[in-house]
């Protein structure tokens, strides 16, 4: 006797829920994902202060970082480090800010067909350039540069906010573009017809309309260059201090990670240390995504 069809499960409806499971178990492993890593890094940050009894408020307000001093006790102040790591990024993205916009508005507003077929897929080519390339660019071209012209050893803050700046320049390009051509067609004619100007049309529809979403992608550029690693720690200098200048050797958040992480020993207090730092830079991984979700809300095309 062959089943009812009304009590059995068609072909695509089987396929609907296997389709559905899998998401769910995708999704589930990505969150899992996320809170194994949070927790991870927090157990792990937390035992300088838990374990090794560090002051959070010495760590987060003093400049000194010597983790084995002749008095046996260890000076451990992350300020200079968080300062060196925000004043290079907010430089960066003030150098690659201005640039990225009159690319983007040439792209959208100026020669989109030119644009599009010739100067984007240079865009997405320098998205795709391995950090190292960066730094080995910087440590052979422009540290010399540097030196030459402005002194010192050519390592420091200005040989890291250049390469950070190139490095993130496609970054806010490529989404400043996409939030400029989110701006709808209609309201540019509009603005023709009422007789403005091309330039008038960019600052007064194209930029003031994609404002927001303009604020996100620096938003977004800053975070990467914040946490960008490698190309930092070949020219910004390594050395734990508050840069008296712009060319004095100094050491961010990252590049302290990337040069000591490998010659400790796991449970040490150099070792928890670090652990902090990576704690911090979570953090503040964190803290840019909340700003994004809270410039983005109420948002549907954000």
């Amino acid at each position: 006797m062959k089943p009812n069809p009304l009590f059995t499960r068609s072909k695509e409806i089987r396929q609907d829920n296997w389709g559905r499971w899998l998401c769910y178990i995708s999704v589930s492993i990505l969150l899992l994902l996320v809170v194994t890593i949070i927790y991870f890094i927090s157990s792990k940050g937390i035992q300088t202060f838990t374990k090794n009894h560090v002051s959070v408020w010495s760590f987060l307000t003093t400049a000194d970082w010597n983790t084995g001093s002749l008095n046996g006790k260890a000076d451990l102040g992350a300020l200079a480090l968080m300062t060196t790591s925000f004043v290079t990024t907010m430089l960066a993205a003030a150098l690659a800010t201005p640039l990225a916009f009159v690319i983007g508005i040439y792209v959208v507003a100026l020669q989109p067909k030119f644009g599009q077929k010739f100067v984007q897929p240079i865009i997405e080519l320098l998205l795709g350039i391995p950090s190292v390339v960066y730094g080995f660019i910087g440590l052979t071209v422009l540290v010399p540069i540097i030196r030459r012209h402005f002194g010192g050893t050519g390592f420091g803050i200005l040989a890291g906010a250049l390469i950070l700046a190139l490095m993130i320049l496609p970054t806010i390009t490529s989404l400043a573009i996409e939030s400029m051509r989110s701006v709808d067609p209609s309201y540019q004619k509009f603005a023709y017809t009422l007789g403005c100007t091309r330039w008038q049309v960019i600052y007064h529809v194209i930029l003031r309309i994609s404002a927001k979403k303009l604020v996100v992608a620096v938003i977004y550029g800053v975070a990467r260059a914040f946490g960008e690693a490698l190309a930092v720690q070949m020219v910004i200098g390594n050395t734990v201090q508050f840069a008296t200048n712009l060319v004095s050797p100094t050491a961010t958040l990252t590049s302290k990670l990337t040069t000591d992480i490998g010659n400790t020993i796991d449970g040490t207090l150099p070792n928890n240390a670090l652990w902090t730092l990576a704690l911090i830079l979570l953090l503040i991984s964190l803290a840019f995504n909340l700003i994004v979700k809270g410039f983005t809300k109420g948002d549907r095309s954000a």
